[in-house]
């Protein structure tokens, strides 16, 4: 079966999926088609990205919250659906995969649950990647560590020396926000999420001035903010974009010219690694999201039902591909 036939079976379910689109997708119609122009479809656009794939060793990397799971009120019952899960695992068995988020990656290993893709937790800086000789960075922060199967991994933190630090943060925040009804204090290891999706809007002022009063007596630590979360990090020039290169580097890719990454990810942190692919002119990077944003990235997908079929797309294309 020929790809475009491929494609067209694939996109009887894109249609399908399409008539579950929300209202807020109907109310800003025209200002969506209008942002498309600038960040097209992966699935519309699909058969011209892997035009330009051909002949290159494609390397995916995937967020969890809001690309590979729905956005819930609770985020400890985050689950992706069993269908999702089998198709990620169809895309390990095609490609290098790894998975970038800003939980920790013990939290998004437990919902994942696949030993054939690599893991990055706390924004990157906790990262179980191959063991390879590493050219550029030491041993400072790295731990060898053994799989399940036997397979020899290492572990890099380049955040460890602030995880007492960290821990205290912690403690502080939740005696802070111990009144406000609705937040919740998410330990991610080498960071911290202050999530407020169902903190009233009264109450929300008060949270963001006890989070800063804790900071006050860190200073040093940075503030960012995310989809309905205030995110607390330690001090150090890391990030998913990084993670990305770091990934790189030990698959042995980091110097390639012939290396294509996929990006795909909904939230304000993925935007280091869309800026990175955009300033090196080098992979793809797909924004999750169904309203128009200010965006690195180069193309679009409107929901978690849509990255599953780019995902499905990608493992048909190459099990027809000739490089295959």
């Amino acid at each position: 079966m020929g790809l475009p036939r491929v494609i067209a079976k694939l996109s009887n379910l894109k249609s399908v999926s399409s008539s579950t689109f929300d209202e807020d997708r109907n109310t800003n119609w025209h200002s969506y088609d209008s942002w498309l122009e600038k960040h097209p479809s992966a699935l519309d656009k699909f058969q011209k990205m892997m035009h330009g794939a051909e002949n290159k060793k494609i390397v995916v990397f995937l967020d969890y919250d809001g690309t590979l799971s729905p956005i819930v009120n609770d985020p400890d019952v985050a689950f992706m659906t069993d269908k999702m899960r089998a198709v990620v695992h169809e895309v390990g068995c095609c490609f290098p995969t790894s998975i970038i988020t800003g939980r920790s990656r013990e939290k998004v290993y437990d919902f994942v649950q696949l030993d054939n893709i690599y893991y990055a937790g706390s924004h990157g800086m906790d990262i179980m990647a191959p063991l390879q000789p590493l050219r550029v960075r030491d041993w400072k922060y790295h731990a060898k560590a053994v799989d399940l199967k036997g397979n020899k991994l290492v572990i890099y933190q380049p955040a460890n020396k602030y995880l007492s630090e960290i821990n205290q943060i912690q403690m502080s925040l939740k005696e802070k926000t111990a009144a406000i009804d609705g937040v919740k204090i998410e330990d991610n290891k080498f960071c911290m999420s202050v999530h407020f999706r169902n903190v009233s809007d009264e109450d929300l002022s008060s949270l963001e001035e006890e989070v800063k009063s804790v900071l006050e007596e860190h200073p040093h630590f940075r503030l960012t903010r995310g989809k309905k979360v205030l995110e607390i990090r330690p001090p150090i020039d890391w990030d998913k974009g990084h993670a990305l290169e770091y990934l790189l580097d030990s698959l042995g890719l980091g110097s390639s010219n012939d290396v294509l990454p996929i990006y795909i990810g909904d939230d304000t942190s993925d935007e280091d690694a869309f800026e990175l692919i955009h300033r090196k002119r080098q992979g793809y990077s797909i924004i999750v999201t169904s309203i128009p944003r200010e965006t690195w990235a180069s193309y679009s997908l409107y929901d978690t039902t849509e990255v599953m079929l780019f995902l499905e797309y990608l493992t048909k294309w190459k099990s027809i591909s000739p490089a295959s």
